[in-house]
């Protein structure tokens, strides 16, 4: 097989959001095609239709999207194919690999109950294997189940996995067709799979089963089973299944949260793969690196300090320009209107000293939003309780000097505040918190000279004249 020809694909259920376990099944399958030049295909697994919404797809199209995962061709829809799959069910059924079942859903609940009363595997047991079409009882319409092997074992050459051996006898012979004729999902998976050209199937170790039982219908209709790699679920801290507790949201939820994309793609990668003690692995070196070799057996735990501290990292190596372009439309969501040209540029100037301190885009956003905000600023508790009477006079007296400055730069403002901090027999702290409340008013800011370059002299001086005069703003 030349490496052009690997073709793998990601298969969601739309019965609810791309969760974070899919969502790195996604990103190893197109890694993988993309690292051996191949293909990364898309199949929405549509078939339920009861669960199966519009939302469901959209938000499952939009997160990979958002994660930079886009298929190579057109999504494919399983439901749409349900004819196909239901022909290969018939055909199975005349060459007498499958058979019609008139078990009703009584007989089977029996068939359970009396598997759990002797110890036995519940499944089922084959009473229509062999029986003559004319038993068939009248007005039940039949399902149409595979012919299972009964003998010997099916034996799955997982890439991640290893060799996993299944005893025939304990694999029932599983619904192809329902009896309204819909075709299942073990059915369904095997025909698209073989009609898609995929070559690896990269999955969740939750479908190991399910590789045994697709194994024995892709030797009976005579195709070749795809390549396995059944990779581990992902953990809690706690090592539980992950949870919603744990962070087993929709990605949707984490981009809302302030996670970068390239910040997830990097974290979901070290979920359970590694390359030596690397950990900051950009999407270029994944691509380089990534093979099903360095996927662990071994569930991986979520952590969303590694998260948080991976996130920090793509902020800080965000440039200017870029971190505008991804907090503009919350802030302007705040200001409720377009960002002017003097917010845009009071925000770039900002921008160096957001970076450091923020570890997700919302504690950029949370610490610029004073850019935006209207005057008089509503002040939250902490500004409030540092605008004493005694701050206010004392802010007074910083404005005159203030308005004074010639150059309104950096430089200049601190040495206008640090001479008036002498002048005053003050700590610098105690003028420059009263200044920030006042400026932004929030207690914790960017730098406070930053503050002021940015805000700019006469919109500076307009918020401090506001608190001068008293409490005026409710």
């Amino acid at each position: 097989m030349t490496d052009k020809s690997i073709v793998t694909r990601f298969a969601p259920s739309p019965t609810g959001f791309l969760h974070i376990g899919g969502a790195r099944t996604a990103l190893f399958n197109w890694l993988f095609a993309r690292h051996h030049g191949g293909k990364f295909l898309l199949r929405i697994e549509d078939t339920d239709r009861a669960r199966s919404t519009p939302e469901a797809i959209e938000a499952i199209l939009e997160g990979l999207d958002w994660l930079g995962l886009q298929p190579d061709e057109e999504p494919v829809y399983q439901f749409a194919r349900a004819e196909r799959h239901a022909a290969v069910a018939r055909e199975l059924l005349e060459k007498g690999l499958a058979y019609r079942c008139y078990c009703t859903p009584e007989e089977l609940a029996a068939m359970r109950e009396a598997a759990r009363a002797e110890g036995r595997r519940v499944g089922y047991d084959g009473r229509w294997r062999d029986r003559a079409p004319e038993e068939a009882p009248e007005g039940i319409p039949p399902v149409i189940r595979f012919k299972a092997p009964r003998e010997g074992e099916t034996v799955i050459e997982d890439r991640v996995q290893g060799t996993v051996t299944f005893r025939n006898d304990q694999l029932d012979d599983m619904v192809l067709l329902r009896a309204d004729g819909t075709p299942t999902y073990m059915l369904s998976v095997v025909v698209d799979d073989h009609d898609m050209g995929i070559t690896h199937v990269i999955r969740g170790d939750d479908h190991l089963v399910n590789a045994a039982r697709q194994t024995q219908l892709y030797r009976a209709l005579g195709w070749e089973p795809p390549v396995f790699a059944h990779i581990p679920l992902i953990h809690g801290p706690d090592g539980a299944k992950l949870s919603k507790r744990h962070g087993a949201l929709g990605v949707e939820a984490y981009r809302d949260m302030g996670y970068l994309p390239e910040a997830m793609r990097n974290y979901l990668l070290r979920l359970g793969w590694g390359h030596g003690d690397d950990e900051i692995i950009t999407t270029e070196q994944a691509i380089e690196w990534f093979d099903l070799d360095g996927v662990g057996r071994s569930p991986a735990r979520f952590d969303f300090a590694k998260l948080d501290s991976l996130n920090a990292h793509y902020l800080r190596n965000t440039s200017d320009e870029e971190l505008l372009a991804l907090a503009q439309p919350k802030l302007e969501e705040a200001a409720q209107s377009p960002l002017s040209e003097t917010q845009k540029k009071a925000f770039l100037l900002l921008a160096p000293g957001l970076k450091p301190r923020a570890k997700k885009l919302t504690d950029v956003i949370e610490n610029a939003l004073f850019l935006v905000e209207e005057r008089p600023l509503a002040l939250d508790p902490k500004a409030r309780k540092l605008l004493s009477d005694d701050a206010r006079r004392m802010l007074a007296r910083l404005h005159g000097r203030l308005a004074a400055i010639g150059e309104w730069d950096a430089p200049s403002l601190e040495t206008a505040i640090r001479t008036f901090a002498e002048d005053e027999g003050l700590k610098l702290g105690k003028i420059a918190q009263p200044l920030r409340a006042a400026l932004t008013g929030r207690a914790v800011s960017p730098g406070i000279y930053d503050v002021l370059v940015a805000l700019g002299r006469d919109e500076s001086l307009a918020r401090l004249a506001d608190q001068m005069a008293g409490d005026n703003n409710g």
